[in-house]
């Protein structure tokens, strides 16, 4: 018979394939596919408070026994509901015990694991004991971004390294992975950072909404794209950001609300014609055009002709759909 896969290995393996990249389908299906179906785990059931005290009950047991190890732990995960996300009552249970025991059990849970329970388990304990030593093995899990991101993304941010380690992993993940590094990386501070939320943070898909009104606000887009000559991928991605805020009404900050709007439209809107057209930016500025039309302000008009007159230019209007 063959041995379970962990899935750490399997994350590394797709990694090699594509080292610069998200992973393909965020690496499913997973080794643990076959048995990880619905109802293979304990529902969480009760009051919200309440999530988490059955793990945390689980934690104290087995760190109450010196003699028991963490593949004990790993064999033990499936008998209560384990949350993907961070939670008060594990980290309690976690900062009950010496450091370097959680650690170590953390450790050999993320890089063992053959199961995403166990794996969220030791992503738990190691946000609880942060460790830049375990930056490496941080990223490769969280590559896995749909299952992984989000525990994985809180323990790499308690890192003295953790802004250099999620600018890393930003790139490589996609979907909710990347919303979920790109909130993150808005509660950091630095030119690097900025840089990379103002050109790279959102890939123009419908989950651009939760961050787009985030990242203008946090990287300061009015003033990087009021400049006298910003870059072309700067000019690109407020296309991006500015067509997201459009419709992201319930999800994330919308134009309408965002106090800097009509200074960031009239700049992008002298700016935009500068770069080449293509079927996403035709969109991008279609969508944006719309909205200045309906907007309706008093001295919007110039902006609404700008982008009128954009679209109807003929390498430009060669992209309408």
């Amino acid at each position: 018979m063959t041995a379970p896969v962990s899935l750490f290995d399997h994350a590394m393996r797709l990694h090699r394939e594509s080292p610069n990249a998200p992973l393909p389908q965020e690496g499913y299906p997973f080794p643990d596919d076959p048995w990880h179906g619905f109802g293979a785990t304990p529902s969480r059931s009760g009051h919200w408070r309440a999530e988490g005290m059955a793990l945390a009950a689980l934690l104290d047991a087995h760190f109450g026994d010196p003699a028991r190890s963490p593949a004990d732990l790993a064999a033990d995960c499936h008998s209560v509901h384990v949350p993907p996300y961070r939670n008060e009552h594990v980290v309690a249970a976690a900062l009950r015990v010496d450091a370097e025991r959680v650690r170590a059990t953390g450790r050999w849970l993320v890089r063992r694991g053959t199961d995403r329970c166990a794996v969220w388990i030791g992503l738990a304990l190691l946000g609880t004991v942060p460790d830049d030593a375990d930056i490496p093995l941080l990223q490769t899990i969280g590559l896995l971004s749909d299952a992984f991101s989000r525990l994985a993304v809180d323990a790499l941010a308690r890192c003295r390294d953790g802004t250099a380690a999620l600018l890393w992993l930003g790139p490589r993940v996609d979907e909710w992975g990347r919303e979920i590094v790109v909130e993150k990386l808005c509660e950091h501070r630095g030119s690097t950072v900025r840089d990379w939320l103002l050109r790279n943070s959102c890939r123009g898909n419908y989950l651009d909404g939760y961050v787009a009104g985030k990242v203008a606000i946090a990287a300061d887009l009015a003033t990087a794209i009021t400049t006298d000559d910003p870059d072309l991928d700067l000019v690109h991605h407020t296309t991006v950001l500015l067509s997201a805020m459009t419709y992201c009404a319930g999800a994330g900050l919308t134009l309408d609300e965002y106090p800097a709007a009509a200074r960031v439209l009239d700049a992008h809107s002298r700016q935009v014609a500068r770069l080449e057209p293509s079927t996403d930016r035709y969109r991008y500025v279609g969508t944006l055009a719309d909205y200045v039309r309906r907007a309706e302000p008093a001295g919007w008009e110039r902006m609404s002709e700008r982008y009128l007159d954009l679209l109807n230019r003929p390498d430009w209007a060669a992209y309408a759909p």
